[in-house]
């Protein structure tokens, strides 16, 4: 379940409600009478099934309610209540399979946002992926790979092509350009610095690496996982199942292979630098395309099962 919070201007409160009500899925509804002071208006508070409240969500901002008022959205862990397990079980589909539409755009917008945190987090990645492929040490890859916060920038431009947002594309693009730009340069210094204080060696990134030499020897098993791993990390997002997303995120190798290109970059290494590139640009890929077909399957998918519960409802009324 869904809890929304609503402050609507006293002349639409009652359209508000009268919409909440025929709402099929809805419980709890509250009107709280001049009870808002910034923005000044009513209160409404009401609880709604998951797989009902992109409907609402949509139909209370065709009202412009979010320019004259405001709509918050909580989920509800725990709800004792048999008027919302009823409203669970009149509401179309299941609340997993459900998409809130809207909550995915502010999520993805969010975590493609090129913020100091950001550039931060990747670099780390990189530079703790840089130690793992020199050291061949398969643990500090995988921890690099979670580290590593791509996923966002990557799901947001998934989210923005479905949705046909320029601005959120561009926001993905660029936070995923330059975040792996900025990171391979830092790292490029780090191995540098590494080198001049004898911790890294060229023969070890010429050496036999079995654990890591995955990183630069892309291969067409390469694009499968990534794009099964951009299909089960579109899921997690959508379905609120963020655990998920760690294992999608230690599943494809873009930061190792970003790391290895710097690493190989900075020790003149043309072939491994060519290679991680390659493998670097087909996982981008993989999860792009992955992510962008899942979502319009999903899309379309639910489409069909609203078309079939207003014909339902129709028939029955």
């Amino acid at each position: 379940m869904l809890h929304l919070r609503l402050i609507t201007p006293p002349g639409t409160t009652d359209e508000v409600v009268r919409l909440i009500e025929k709402t099929v899925g809805t419980a709890h509804l509250v009107v709280l009478p001049g009870a808002a002071r910034n923005p000044a208006g009513d209160v409404v508070l009401c609880d709604v099934a998951r797989e009902a409240g992109d409907e609402l969500l949509t139909s209370l901002r065709r009202l412009g309610l979010e320019e004259t008022g405001s709509i918050a959205v909580e989920t509800i862990d725990l709800s004792l209540s048999r008027r919302a397990d009823k409203a669970e079980e009149e509401a179309p589909g299941e609340g997993v399979d459900a998409v809130l539409w809207q909550g995915l755009a502010d999520a993805t917008h969010e975590e493609s946002t090129l913020s100091v945190t950001y550039l931060a987090f990747i670099t780390l990645a990189t530079m703790i992926a840089a130690c793992g492929v020199v050291l061949d040490n398969a643990v500090l890859i995988v921890g690099a790979m979670a580290v590593g916060p791509e996923f966002g920038p990557l799901a947001g431009l998934s989210t923005a092509l479905v949705q046909r947002h320029p601005r959120l594309a561009l926001r993905s693009l660029t936070a995923l350009l330059v975040g792996f730009a900025a990171a391979m340069a830092v790292t490029v210094g780090f191995t540098v610095l590494m080198d001049a204080l004898g911790l890294f060696h060229r023969w070890q990134l010429d050496g036999k690496r079995p654990n890591t030499a995955f990183v630069y020897a892309p291969d067409a098993f390469s694009f499968i996982v990534a794009v099964l791993a951009g299909i089960a990390g579109t899921l997690s997002l959508t379905s609120a199942k963020s655990g998920a997303l760690v294992g999608v995120a230690i599943s494809v190798t873009t930061v190792p292979a970003a790391a290895n290109a710097a690493v190989a970059l900075a020790y003149g290494d043309t072939a491994q630098t060519i290679g991680s590139a390659d493998q670097l640009l087909l996982n981008l890929l993989g999860i792009i395309l992955a992510g962008t077909l899942t979502l319009l399957t999903q899309k379309r998918l639910w489409a069909r099962q609203r078309e079939r519960t207003s014909r339902t409802s129709r028939t029955e009324g």
